[in-house]
């Protein structure tokens, strides 16, 4: 029986109230474990924009300190990137109605045209600093230390040599905020604002209108806190043309909540523990360098509690005995003492030495470190093998923590070339059908006839392999089972065109045919020769 508080009545415990669902789990509020967990999640834009400055300071930091956090960076913008994603025109010719031989000559012409814009510094960026594959290693880089990136797009006056006016410029994402006449900064953190002009929001310089569509973003001159003398003012920069329809800025992000206008560093949801085991590894460093100095204490018998002024010496080799008292190292007084290679010292009467007794750090170190990186990795979407680059496992597990780690990054890829290359090669395709270098009849008359047109694959590094010959004839057999292409198999391998390669081995066969013959050697893997897993180590 118990007492209902409301009405003073004793009621059977069967009628007791009774939690259900997640209020006596995640949400209960009387488990003595959840009691003080008490989690406030507010909007996308406070939980995200008024801290991002603050993160992006802090990501920077941990880039240019961390060794862990350099390398999680790095490995994606190799894997993803590498030295540069390569266009492939790959036009739909049944929506356009081309042949495949005018199709294929028309892909060699716009990516020959496109080289031509995209090989040269001075063609394609705006500040002439680096060409299209720099700048797509750049943009990945800032997109991932920083949260996200905004390429501008801008014009220069076309020359003889360089045909095209569109230039990249890459703006980082400090210098993408509300301005200040507009709310942003009047409070501390706050970065939301509105344009009096039409009462858009601008959430952290993304201007929205009503229904949350982005409208315009605002570029400052300078970055928070620079110390320059240039101007200090403002752009907006609308996000796409009154007339082309084609985009002035790009923005490189990847959303994690709905209603998110700002991207968040890569590094932000490990941040702490990557700070707090750079401390750990310091730590750790210096003490075994202090440890590693051999120090000795000279004590006098007629005041051992007493140091003598000036009674001590760094250690130096060779000095007063093979050197001589005028060597620079050799002791200036007969109170500074020094130690060497086969040196005999004199001490003076009354006096003694004593040796200090260094040890080295914890034998745990290594364990330690090891769980926080793999703890680090996976909150990364990295495997530790891959996150340190210590391939010490079995063959099957690192080639798990290969294709696992290639999973992210395909990905990644995918979201940079949607955001970025993409995006820049409709752009530059729109101005060269304009200028008349590339033709492509109905570009500008049907949207479905222009994205015909537009169609490319952008090819990257392929998956590392540990065993080529396994895999080879893993594939091999996939072929001829058809579960794969030729054209997916060497897209895969190599990155390369099967196509490409089938009319190259046809010339080449022709030529070693004219010479004379040749013979292909045809190798197979027997079951017997694999190894046993947990045997073969990488």
């Amino acid at each position: 029986m118990y007492q209902d508080k409301r009405t003073k009545l004793y009621l059977p415990d069967s009628v007791r109230p009774k939690a259900s669902g997640y209020s006596e789990a995640a949400a209960s509020l009387t488990r003595r474990a959840l009691k003080g967990f008490t989690a406030r999640s507010g909007s996308p834009s406070e939980d995200i924009d008024w801290n991002n400055f603050t993160m992006r300071q802090r990501g920077r930091m941990l880039y240019m300190s961390s060794p862990l956090a350099t390398s999680a960076i790095n490995t994606n913008r190799t894997k993803a990137v590498g030295i540069g994603l390569t266009l492939k025109p790959a036009v739909d010719r049944e929506i356009l109605g081309l042949t495949p031989e005018a199709s294929k000559d028309w892909q060699r012409r716009t990516e020959a045209e496109f080289r031509l814009w995209a090989s040269r510094k001075d063609a394609c960026d705006a500040t002439g600093m680096n060409n299209f594959d720099s700048l797509q290693q750049l943009a990945l880089v800032s997109w991932l230390m920083s949260g996200d990136v905004f390429p501008m797009i801008t014009r220069r006056v076309p020359d003889r040599i360089r045909p095209y006016s569109l230039r990249i410029h890459l703006v980082e994402a400090d210098r993408v905020r509300t301005p200040v006449d507009y709310g942003g900064g009047r409070y501390r953190g706050v970065t939301t604002g509105e344009n009096p002009h039409n009462h858009n929001r601008i959430f952290d310089g993304v201007e929205v209108d009503s229904s949350g569509m982005v409208t315009a973003y605002y570029v400052h001159s300078t970055y928070p806190w620079e110390i320059t003398f240039a101007q200090n003012t403002w752009q907006r920069v609308k996000a796409y043309g009154e007339k082309n329809g084609l985009p002035n800025i790009l923005h490189v992000m990847s959303s994690e909540r709905p209603d998110q206008y700002r991207g968040v560093t890569y590094l932000a949801q490990v941040m702490e523990p990557l700070l707090q085991l750079r401390r750990y590894t310091d730590s750790a460093l210096m003490m075994a360098l202090v440890q590693s100095f051999f120090t000795a204490w000279i004590i006098t018998k007629s005041n051992p509690e007493m140091m003598p002024f000036n009674e001590t010496g760094d250690g130096v080799v060779g000095a007063p005995g093979t050197a001589g008292k005028d060597a620079p190292d050799a002791p200036r007084s007969e109170h500074e003492y020094s130690m060497g290679a086969g040196n005999v010292n004199v001490v003076p009467e009354g006096t003694d030495v004593k040796f200090g007794n260094p040890t080295m750090p914890v034998a745990s170190f290594d364990t330690f470190v090891k769980t926080f990186c793999k703890l680090v990795g996976a909150g990364l979407g990295i495997p530790y093998d891959v996150l340190v680059k210590e391939y010490n496992s079995s063959y099957s597990a690192a080639r798990a923590a290969l294709l696992d780690a290639w999973e992210e990054f395909r990905m990644r890829r995918k979201w940079f070339v949607d955001d970025f290359c993409q995006p820049v090669y409709e752009i530059w395709l729109a101005e060269a059908v304009a200028r008349g270098r590339v033709i492509a009849p109905g570009f500008f008359d049907d949207p479905l006839i222009r994205a015909a047109w537009c169609s490319a694959q952008w090819i990257g590094p392929v998956q590392g392999s540990l065993d080529p010959l396994k895999e080879a004839s893993a594939a091999i057999l996939k072929i001829q089972h058809g579960l794969k292409t030729h054209e997916q198999a060497t897209m895969e391998d190599s990155g390369g065109d099967w196509n490409v390669n089938v009319e190259q081995l046809a010339a080449e066969n022709e030529k070693l045919t004219a010479a004379g013959g040749g013979a292909a050697v045809q190798v197979t893997v027997k079951p017997d020769d694999e190894e046993k897993e947990g045997e073969n180590h990488v």
